[in-house]
């Protein structure tokens, strides 16, 4: 049930480089169906440090933060928490209001999503892992692995610099080409739609075939090509929604200290998704 707004409502906010409805209609979802007393509202900016000195003045209570801005925030905040540190990266900004002037700190839900993710499926720390990409997301997957113990790793992308900087960073193997193991990782836009190879798969057939787990980071559609192909060979799968879903859950809880359950998780997300 919506709550009326009022000088009280509490705002949260996303800040991005190519905003979405995505987590505005996931989070207002359940702030009606919990009847809580917030809105969420998603924003760009051109001066990063400008914005998050406005969730400060303005006594914003929570900031999504997505790219280009997810390293710029680092220096703006009070406290950065281990799931942002351990890979430079912060997608969530917490403001505590108790505090004159508010108090940020900082996290990454991505990564604290995967790792979530990693224990659901019982994936153990003797399979080997292959992480296709080497963007910002990419680092947050392989240092999840990393950190959870799977030393057998490698890091695949197009870019060498990028691809072999993330490898070193966490200890895998680079390689140009994507090869086999047993988690297969895609952190790319193949399979994403509106994209360029949105209907093509990053591995090839034998290597979908051969892998344990196949975890596609791409959540629009939800059913991409590469879990298609997965699910047709009879491996197992992890899927972008299950990540979008876990990391705004996570978000939520900081924001308003309320845990939604899985159901309400789960319809959040097809709102969110539709």
């Amino acid at each position: 049930m919506r709550v009326p707004l009022s000088k009280d409502t509490r705002l949260c906010i996303s800040l991005s480089g190519r905003p979405s409805n995505i987590g505005t209609r996931f989070h207002n979802y359940l702030y009606d169906l919990l009847g809580l007393d917030y809105i969420y509202k998603a924003f760009t900016t051109t001066d990063i440090a400008a914005a998050i000195g406005g969730v400060r003045a303005l006594g914003i209570r929570g900031c999504s933060v997505s790219m280009p801005f997810k390293q710029d925030v680092l220096a703006l905040v009070d406290e950065v928490e281990p799931s942002a540190q351990a890979i430079r990266a912060v997608n969530t900004i917490v403001n505590d209001l108790s505090v004159p002037g508010g108090r940020l700190t900082a996290s990454n839900t991505d990564y604290l999503a995967v790792q979530r993710l990693i224990g659901e499926h019982g994936l153990q720390p003797t399979q080997s892992v292959l992480v296709y990409g080497s963007g910002g997301m990419a680092s947050a997957v392989a240092t999840a692995f990393r950190d959870l113990g799977f030393e057998r790793g490698t890091v695949v992308a197009r870019n060498a610099e990028t691809g072999r900087a993330l490898a070193e960073r966490v200890g895998y193997d680079y390689a140009g080409e994507p090869r086999g193991g047993d988690v297969l990782v895609n952190v790319t836009p193949v399979g994403m739609a509106g994209a360029a190879e949105a209907r093509e798969t990053p591995f090839p057939d034998a290597v979908i075939a051969a892998a344990h787990t196949v975890f596609d980071v791409v959540a629009m559609p939800s059913e991409t090509p590469l879990i298609k192909a997965a699910r047709g060979a009879g491996v197992r799968v992890i899927t972008g929604a299950e990540v979008i879903a876990l990391q705004a859950a996570e978000q939520f809880e900081r924001y308003t200290g309320v845990r939604p359950t899985a159901e309400q998780v789960l319809a959040a997300s097809a709102v969110s998704r539709a």
